[in-house]
């Protein structure tokens, strides 16, 4: 029998390579690209373009794995594109990595759409679009009035999501949040204790789901997944990325959010426009042509690479460039 770690090395390059393949054909042509020019050429793969070689440009990311290896991605393809990088992946907290880019400290970072506009914008969450490119455009208009910019989001969304064991799911036929109609009321939901007034938690599916619980408890974050094991809740709030999600695809399952409720949680990298237009061109299209294969498999297959394989940021950042290719 494979183990985990085998199983999720092949997945991750087939995942890779599949969304690259449905990202490129979804954006058309990139004919009017060339070698010259530097950025994408062929099936994405990155080419250097000599004149980038005069720009340095530092990328941060906050300190948690998921902001590091994409950080690590976007350094990457940056240097693949004849950028001199450098990396920063200790920027803490977001506030403090809001501060960084527009200090000019970092050229740019990754963020959350949805952090974004809470965070440093004052929206409640309930405010936030469910809809990618709406939190994208909504956030940008808030970041122009900085002297910054966000480029397109990703692919995935990090996001609060309803999980349960594949067990669980068949026995009710749950495949939609929406399904959970006339069966909630016989499951207990586990989340964190804010999750009673969170719109993408409890709150949420109880107004805009119209959803009510057997019960609802607190649980730390280390023991979400704990207590669905063991069999204390039916129902437990999960992250869409949680590497458990790739790692044990057999046991566990979230449920998709049909009604668009819970805000969008895609990734987008900001900078700041005088930034992006001393890199040139190519800096933008880099940063968004490394993200057209972070479908939510491949980023959960990463994060698990990282969390549950003790592999580097550096390192599964590198195989998923060169897998999806990116990178030679």
């Amino acid at each position: 029998m494979r183990s985990n770690k085998t199983r999720l090395r092949m997945a991750f390059a087939m995942l890779a390579a599949l969304a690259l393949a449905i990202g490129v054909s979804a954006c058309g042509s990139s004919s009017d690209s060339s070698s010259s020019e530097g950025g994408s050429e062929g099936a994405g793969t990155i080419v250097s373009n000599p004149a980038n070689g005069k720009v340095s440009l530092t990328i941060g990311s906050k300190n948690f794995p998921e902001q590091e290896i994409l950080g690590e991605i976007y350094a990457q393809g940056l240097a693949a594109a004849g950028y001199k990088i450098k990396s920063d992946l200790s920027l803490g907290s977001e506030t403090v990595a809001h501060q960084a880019v527009k200090s000019g400290a970092v050229s740019g970072y990754p963020e959350y759409a949805s952090t974004a506009l809470t965070s440093f914008f004052g929206l409640e969450p309930e405010e936030v679009p469910s809809d990618a490119n709406e939190a994208w455009e909504k956030a940008n208009e808030e970041f122009e009035k900085e002297g910054l910019e966000a480029f397109p989001p990703t692919p995935f969304a990090s996001a609060n999501a309803v999980g349960l064991l594949k067990t669980t799911a068949e026995k009710y036929g749950l495949k939609d949040v929406s399904d959970l109609k006339g069966v909630s009321e016989k499951l207990s939901l586990y989340g964190s204790p804010e999750c009673r007034e969170r719109i993408d938690c409890l709150a949420g599916l109880e107004k805009l789901y119209g959803l009510k619980f057997k019960s609802f408890h607190p649980v730390e974050i280390g023991l979400r997944y704990t207590v669905l094991e063991k069999g204390q809740a039916d129902l437990s709030i999960l992250f869409t990325t949680d590497p458990q999600l790739a790692a044990e695809k057999d046991k566990f399952v979230i449920l998709e959010d049909d009604k668009h409720v819970f805000p969008a949680g895609n990734v987008i990298f900001v900078t700041k426009s005088s930034t992006a237009k001393g890199a040139g061109p190519d800096y933008e299209k880099t940063i968004v042509e490394v993200q057209k294969g972070l479908t939510l498999p491949v980023m959960q297959e990463l994060d698990a690479r990282v969390e549950l394989e003790k592999q580097t940021p550096k390192e599964a950042a590198a195989a998923y460039l060169k897998s999806a290719g990116y990178t030679g």
